[in-house]
Formats: structure tokens, C-alpha cells, sequence
């Protein structure tokens, strides 16, 4: 047989088996962002979480190659992954979510990842086909900062999603990378679902002043000059960082559900599961 017509057979199984997985899942929905360190994973695994909390089977991909957070952000990264025959078991977080992460096959959380793009964009698609995510209502996933290879490879094999969510934090340099977020899925036709403005204000538990100490409101504004939807703000706020810390979402934790940051997230997750299925 020709080199290339075993080639193309391979790449036809793949489809194949990419849009089978596909199929079975309602709901697409990717977290990106411009810039690092403005919360996105934080969002992602607390989106994720929140849905399946409300009855949603739920799957969270994680496609940060170099920066896999999400097992440790849900309390999970000594938990390996089960794979028999080019079939992967995704870690079962609770009865309704399920996870796979790059951080899951390391041997250690201090191993890097040193790959390049064709790489990165095969690791993505086996992420997709070769894991027996089944039926599910929502796939949250994970991008990297940026608008590069992961994203880009995500966009590609994920042919119909609901959309994306876009993270930042109200300073202008912050702002100034997320416009390029909101850009890149304008180019490529992607659905923005909308803006989630992090790190917005901290309020003093002793006098209740709300101090903007990333300033507030830009996000918003942004949001307003790009025409885009806002979905709301996040404060900073310790039970966030605490939950994040010891793998429980904050979303989910009925201690914490009278907290600024719970109550705002709440409203958040209603307005995504609104826009999506109400489609």
C-alpha cells in the first residue's frame, strides 16, 4: 500500500473517532484568556464543578500543556489516569465529573513538559478521541494564556462549540492581551459567551470598604467596546484562594455560599447555562 494512502486511512479512523466522541457531548464550552495568572483555571474548574453540582454530566479538559492546574485545583493530582488499549479513563472527581489533564500522566508535578506544536496538537486530539468521556451535558476546557497552539488546535477539532468564556483582571495590561483573546475568536468564528472581570476589588472583613486594588470595572468596559457580553465580577477573595489551594471548589462548598465571590459566581453560571441551552 502506497505511504500516503495509509496515511490518509489513519487520518479518515481519526475523524472518525473524534466526531464520535463529539457527538456525544451537548455542550463545548472553552475558558481562554490572554494573560497568565488572571484566574482562567480558577474559572474553568469552578464552572465545571458548578455544573455538575446542578445534575449537568460534566466533563473538564485540561489543554494547558506546560501548565496543567486543574488536578491540583481539584484536589486530585495523586490520582493517575487508567489507560488500556489507546483508551483512557478520565479521573471520576464526583458523580458527575469527569477529568483529564496532562498533569495526571506526569510522574512527578515538577516535570516539565518540553514539546512543540505538532505535539501539542496530537496530545489535544487523543485527549478528545481516545478518552471514554461517554454522555455528557458540558466539556469545560481548560486553554492556556494566548492565542497560540493549544487554543488554536482546540478550535480545530472542536467544530461546533457553544462558545467561549474570556477571563481578566481590570488593569489596563491585562486588558491589553485579553482584546487579542476577544479578537482571535471573532477571526476564527467562535461564539463569545462572554467576560468574567477576576480579581475585581477586595472587601475588608472588618469594615466591609471595598478596596480596588487591581482597579474595577474594566473588564466591564472593555467588554462594552468590543461588543461583547458581560457575564459579572469576581472579588479577590481569600475563600477562593484557599479552595483553590486545597482542591475544593468554592462554588460548590455550601459554607461558603453567602460569600460575595459564591454569590457572584452563582449568577455567572446561570447566565452561561442560559445563553448555552437556551440556544
Amino acid at each position: 500500500m502506497n505511504p500516503n494512502d495509509k496515511n490518509q486511512i489513519n487520518n479518515d479512523q481519526e475523524e472518525i473517532r473524534l466526531n464520535e466522541t463529539l457527538s456525544r457531548i451537548k455542550h463545548k464550552i472553552i475558558v481562554l484568556s490572554g494573560k497568565g495568572g488572571v484566574g482562567k483555571s480558577t474559572v474553568a474548574v469552578n464552572l465545571a464543578a458548578s455544573l455538575a453540582a446542578s445534575g449537568k454530566k460534566t466533563g473538564i479538559m485540561d489543554v494547558d500543556i506546560h501548565g496543567p492546574s486543574v488536578p491540583k485545583l481539584l484536589g486530585i493530582e495523586k490520582i493517575p489516569l487508567d489507560q488500556q488499549q489507546n483508551r483512557i479513563t478520565p479521573v471520576q472527581h464526583s458523580n458527575n465529573l469527569k477529568v483529564m489533564s496532562i498533569g495526571s500522566l506526569l510522574p512527578d508535578s515538577s516535570e516539565p513538559v518540553v514539546w512543540r506544536g505538532p505535539l501539542k496538537h496530537n496530545a489535544i486530539k487523543q485527549f478528545i478521541m481516545d478518552v471514554e468521556w461517554g454522555d455528557l451535558d458540558y466539556l469545560v476546557v481548560d486553554s492556556p494564556p494566548g492565542t497560540g497552539d493549544e487554543p488554536l488546535s482546540v478550535c480545530q477539532l472542536i467544530k461546533d462549540p457553544a462558545g467561549a468564556v474570556i477571563v481578566t483582571t481590570p488593569q489596563d495590561i491585562s486588558l491589553l492581551d485579553v482584546r487579542k483573546s476577544v479578537t482571535f475568536c471573532k477571526r476564527i468564528n467562535l461564539p463569545i459567551l462572554g467576560v468574567v472581570e477576576n480579581m475585581s476589588g477586595f472587601q475588608c472583613p472588618h469594615c466591609s470598604e471595598v478596596i480596588d486594588i487591581f482597579k474595577s470595572g474594566g473588564g466591564e468596559k472593555m467588554a462594552e467596546e468590543m461588543g461583547v457580553a458581560f457575564l459579572g465580577k469576581l472579588p479577590l477573595d481569600p475563600v477562593i484562594t484557599s479552595g483553590g489551594d486545597n482542591g475544593k471548589p468554592f462554588s460548590t462548598d455550601e459554607k461558603e455560599s453567602t460569600s460575595l465571590g459564591s454569590k457572584n459566581f452563582k449568577s455567572i453560571v446561570d447566565q452561561l447555562i442560559s445563553k448555552v441551552e437556551g440556544k
